[in-house]
């Protein structure tokens, strides 16, 4: 159990049975003797965000959440098939539980699977990935520093704005966490 003050960004605990995660926490401090937390939590079942104020005087339960290490190994559109290192056994994520994080995903990738009552809820992906361009429009060879922009679609399918000197076939290392590029790798 965790009481108010142990509720803090990226813990998760349960709320009417269903598993949380903090994405903010702030304290106000009401009387000496008394205060309030308000918190935005996630939640890891269906991807909602909720604001809740709490007292001083709740608890918390903690979600057993267990992270284990998957193989991406392909999709159908709609769900995404990965497959446990260890057991080799094959479980599959709709598209909607990715919330995004699809984008990212190239066949035989290593994620961090989260599981909630031996059920798969979310992955965990690195802070950046390295994909290749597929297409982009040519570029300038002179042009290697400026904030020019020009739009790059990558072997995920996802599109992102590079700077112009990327040329198709090009490796980017893309920021997973605000979907931007970051350099060429």
């Amino acid at each position: 159990m965790y009481n108010w003050n142990e509720l803090k960004v990226w813990k998760k605990f349960l709320m009417d049975k269903k598993p949380y995660e903090v994405l903010s926490y702030a304290q106000k401090v009401m009387w000496r003797w008394w205060s309030i937390i308000n918190i935005k939590a996630k939640n890891l079942l269906d991807n909602s965000i909720i604001q809740k104020t709490f007292s001083d005087k709740d608890n918390f339960e903690e979600a057993d959440i267990v992270t284990r290490n998957y193989d991406y190994l392909y999709n159908d559109w709609e769900n995404y098939f990965f497959m446990n290192r260890e057991t080799y056994e094959q479980v599959s994520l709709n598209k909607k539980m990715l919330d995004g994080a699809e984008l990212f995903l190239v066949d035989w990738d290593r994620v961090s699977l989260q599981e909630f009552n031996s059920n798969p809820i979310n992955i965990n992906l690195e802070p950046s990935v390295i994909l290749k361009v597929e297409d982009t429009p040519p570029g300038e060879k002179w042009d290697t520093a400026t904030w020019w922009k020009k739009p790059a679609i990558l072997n995920t399918w996802f599109t992102v704005q590079v700077p112009l000197f990327i040329n198709i076939w090009d490796s980017v290392k893309i920021d997973t966490r605000t979907k931007e590029y970051l350099w060429r790798a």
